[in-house]
Parts: structure tokens; sequence; C-alpha cells
């Protein structure tokens, strides 16, 4: 009976430690699932961490920072653009990656326009050249694109200055150069730069090249521009001549006015719209009694940065030959998009020439 007794115990004592182990790997396995469930809600919020960073573009353009489909070796072409009054509005100005205003004769300014990432059919009216606009697409390996000369420029062009594409040997030829019957001359020629790639080619110029690029913002960087509130900013050149940037958030940028009256395309009707307007003081000498100036680009000194309603005081120094917006030693970082460049004379200079609020 004892010996009974003694077996039932054993049994019993068995099934407990079997139900008891039973029941601890139940619960191991619980835990387990629970940390692995846990490591995969982790990496699921890591990777939708990194996923809401934009990657960067395989491809840029190099004077606009935007995303290219392709590699683009396809040469820059530098426009002269006649700004006189009478020459307004113009024809695709609104494509240009980069334009750079000088004052000519007088307080007039014209324009070298700088196409890369876009090439309108047509652009102008096209202009006579000037030694400065000559060096600025020089500095930018462009192909430079003009209508006429003074006879100087023209014999320094000929023998090789820069390459380049004159009006007055292709005037009104239908296929590079046109006049316009509604304006009268010089306000009225016009290039249809989409040709004008193959008709450098067969004039054996070289038209493919890399350029080099502007510094432009990561496209991750959301941090604000810093600097002095400018949503409105005017440039003075004489008491009737002015160029003015209205900020705006809609149109996502500085819309252009000269004299007072907005700048729109005449084709398009679209105004011109800036992510990076840099304003940079220089030396200026007028050297003939028609007017005509020397200007310095080469010795660097102060400007403003306006992006996204903001003025940031710089400093622009010549680096590869190229007029570059500096801070603290390094080139400042530009918005992706479209900039404009105005040189005011260093008399009276920036603080007198500019104002803004």
């Amino acid at each position: 009976m004892k010996k009974m007794i003694w077996l039932w115990a054993l049994v019993l004592t068995i099934v407990l430690v079997a139900c008891s182990g039973g029941e601890e790997s139940e619960q191991e396995q619980s835990t387990e699932d629970e940390s692995s469930t846990e490591e995969q809600e982790t990496d699921e919020s890591n990777e939708s961490e990194e996923s809401e960073e934009t990657s960067e573009p395989e491809f840029t353009y190099p004077l606009t920072g935007e995303e290219a489909d392709e590699e683009i070796n396809r040469r820059a072409l530098a426009v002269m653009v006649n700004n006189h009054p009478s020459a307004r509005p113009q024809t695709g100005l609104t494509d240009a990656d980069v334009v750079y205003e000088f004052l000519a004769e007088g307080y007039i300014t014209r324009l070298v326009a700088l196409y890369h990432s876009e090439l309108p059919e047509q652009v102008g009216p096209v202009r006579s050249a000037r030694s400065y606009y000559i060096e600025t697409a020089k500095a930018h390996d462009a192909l430079y694109i003009y209508h006429g000369a003074a006879n100087f420029i023209e014999e320094d062009l000929r023998n090789g200055w820069v390459d380049n594409l004159n009006g007055a040997y292709h005037d009104d030829d239908k296929h590079l150069f046109r006049r316009s019957s509604d304006r009268q001359a010089p306000h009225n020629s016009y290039v249809f730069l989409n040709n004008a790639h193959d008709v450098a080619s067969n004039k054996g110029i070289e038209t493919e090249m890399e350029h080099e690029g502007y510094n432009f913002r990561s496209v991750n960087n959301d941090e604000p521009v810093e600097g002095e509130t400018a949503e409105s900013v005017n440039i003075t050149y004489s008491s009737n001549r002015s160029v003015s940037y209205q900020y705006d958030e809609n149109e996502g940028g500085y819309v252009r006015s000269s004299d007072g009256q907005q700048n729109s395309d005449l084709v398009t009707g679209d105004p011109i719209v800036l992510e990076n307007v840099l304003i940079y003081e220089t030396g200026h000498e007028v050297i003939d009694d028609a007017g005509r100036r020397e200007i310095d680009i080469q010795s660097g000194g102060q400007g403003y940065a306006l992006q996204e309603g903001k003025l940031k005081e710089i400093e622009w120094e010549t680096v590869n030959d190229v007029m570059t917006p500096m801070v603290d030693g390094e080139p400042l970082e530009l918005l992706p998009g479209q900039t404009w460049v105005n040189i005011v004379p260093e008399s009276p200079g920036l603080t007198e020439s500019v104002t803004y609020e």
C-alpha cells in the first residue's frame, strides 16, 4: 500500500514538473515574439525616417542645380540681350539659367543671358558686344552670341577672343537670326537659339563642354535662409532708371521689374521669377565720349544676396574667372533655380544704390 502511494506521488511530481516546463516554454516564446515585434517596428520606423529624406539627384544642371534626366554635355550659350525700354518686353529671358546685368552707355543696362538647361526657340532682341560681357561669357566657357560690335572689339573677336556667332553675318537669314517687323533696329534682332549649336558645329566651333557648377543647397536642407527681411528691393541706377524685385512666395521667388514695370516674356506673358538675386558693387570707368565703360569683374568686392525674402551681406570673388558669391571665405549656397546678377558702380555703392524693406 505504501508502495502504491509512493508511485502515485512520483507520477504527480512528474506531471507538475512537465506542466511547469511547458508554461515556462510558452512564456519564453511569448517574450521572444514580443522582442521580435519590437525589433520589426523599430526597423520599419528607421526605414520610414530614411524614406522621408529625398535622395540627391544623380544628374543636375550646373547653372541651376536642378535635376536633369541625364548627364548634359552641350555647351552653354551666352546671348547679348538688349534692355533698352524700346526692347522690352524681351523674349526668352524666363528660360535663362543665369543673367548678368551691367551698365552699357549712360544709365541703360544690357544683359548677357546664359542658356544651358533650357534652349528656347528664340531669344532677343540681341544687341552688340562689350568687353566685360565677352569676358563673362568666356569665364563660363560659353559660346557668345551677339549682333555687331565696335571695330576694335570685332577685330579681337575674329582673332579668337571667344568662340562666337555674330548676327551681323547672319542678319535676317531666317535660320540663325531674324528681324522683327514690329520694332525698329537696333531693337528687333532675334536669334533662333535652338539652331545655334548646329550653326556653330558647321563653323568648326566646339559645341560640347563640361561646365563647372555653382554651389547649390542640398535638396534635404530645409533650414530657413538667414538674413534681414527684404521682400521689396530696389536698385537705382539713375533718377529714371531702376530695377526692383518683389518677393512672391506663391511664385516661389523674386518677381523682377524694370523702371517700375514688371518684366514678362513677350511671347508667353510669363513674369521673370528668380530664386537667387545677387548684387555686386565694383569699379566702373567711362572710357570714351560715347559713354562706353570699363567694368572691373576681377578684383572682388562687397555684395548682397536675395533669397526667400531675405537679404544677406556677402562678398564676391573671382573663382575660375567667374564672379562668385562668398560668405566667410566659402561659396554661398544658391537655391536651385534661376539666378540674376546685378552689377552696380562702387560709387555711389551698395548702400546708396540699393534700398529694401
